[in-house]
């Protein structure tokens, strides 16, 4: 038996929230923010973070800087018990500077190693230890993105089955997500990212064309809670309603919940039940790590 349930190849980064800047910010003054927090980043890194937190075996590979803030990103991983024999080191680690302005916010990132993982850094018997393989923010992955389709066929023929949450694209182009798709079961948008890959106008036919390409579309809608189709059967779960926090890395936190319960063999309306809560409980901490540090108030919630 695997000593992983799950390997995931992808970035790692920290996140440097600024709280309670104006949305209009003028040059040359100095602005005061009203609150300042430094989190684990990315959405793999958050995603293999809470995976872990939850219980499952997360094996994860990826390229991290040799500087102060890449030792403080693998330190939150090995906190929860990541599993990090893969990782690969570059010269500077990427950094994301968030700016929230309400349910809106400014997202500058730094690329550094974030884009820097390729290839030739994977050890593909290790990805392919673990029953299920997943990857995060693929149009993020520069050096590696040419070579995912094989990375993902590669996966599927060694037998695991497959997820994928391609985040946004920063040049919305969409058009390489398509030869990855016959190698995905699982597929994990939210409604824009959906509409857009599908090159639709509406959820709705996001979700008839996605369904037609992938085992499993599921389309996470914030509080509108999240919907899946699986071979033309419909299932869907509500939003579980909180106070809010901070919404950053909600949806990688209910990849974390939805894949955990999938590991487990659990039933699709389950998963996404789980993953549901999961990213409530994100939300009502800073950043998409900091409320599945608190063990405690993790159990508490999730029961």
């Amino acid at each position: 038996m695997s000593k992983l349930d799950i390997t995931i190849a992808g970035e790692i980064n920290l996140d440097l929230i600024l709280y309670g800047l104006p949305e209009h910010m003028p040059t040359e003054r100095e602005l005061l923010a009203s609150g300042f927090a430094i989190t684990l980043g990315s959405s793999s890194a958050i995603l293999a973070h809470n995976l872990a937190a939850l219980g499952s075996r997360v094996g994860f590979v990826t390229k991290v800087g040799d500087d102060s803030f890449g030792a403080l990103a693998v330190e939150r991983l090995r906190e929860r018990g990541v599993d990090l024999t893969g990782i690969a080191h570059g010269a500077k680690s990427g950094v994301t500077l968030i700016l929230p302005h309400g349910l809106e916010r400014h997202i500058l990132t730094y690329p550094g190693t974030i884009s820097e993982l390729r290839f030739e850094d994977l050890d593909l018997d290790y990805l392919a230890s673990a029953p299920h393989f997943h990857m995060s923010s693929l149009f993020l992955q520069r050096e590696l993105l040419p070579r995912v389709p094989e990375l993902f066929r590669r996966m599927k023929s060694a037998g695991l089955t497959t997820s994928l949450d391609t985040n946004d694209d920063p040049e919305d182009g969409w058009d390489s997500v398509l030869e990855i798709l016959p190698h995905v079961d699982i597929l994990l948008p939210n409604e824009r990212e959906a509409m857009k890959m599908s090159r639709a106008d509406d959820l709705e036919t996001a979700l008839s064309r996605l369904a037609q390409m992938v085992e499993t579309i599921v389309v996470k809608m914030g509080a509108s809670g999240a919907v899946a189709i699986r071979d033309g059967r419909r299932f869907s779960a509500p939003a579980v309603p909180v106070t809010v926090i901070d919404p950053i890395g909600a949806g990688d936190s209910f990849d974390a919940g939805f894949l955990h319960q999938f590991l487990r063999g659990a039933d699709l309306t389950t998963c996404l039940a789980y993953g549901n809560l999961c990213g409530a409980f994100s939300a009502t901490d800073c950043g998409g790590t900091e409320a599945f540090r608190d063990t405690a108030r993790m159990q508490e919630f999730l029961r």
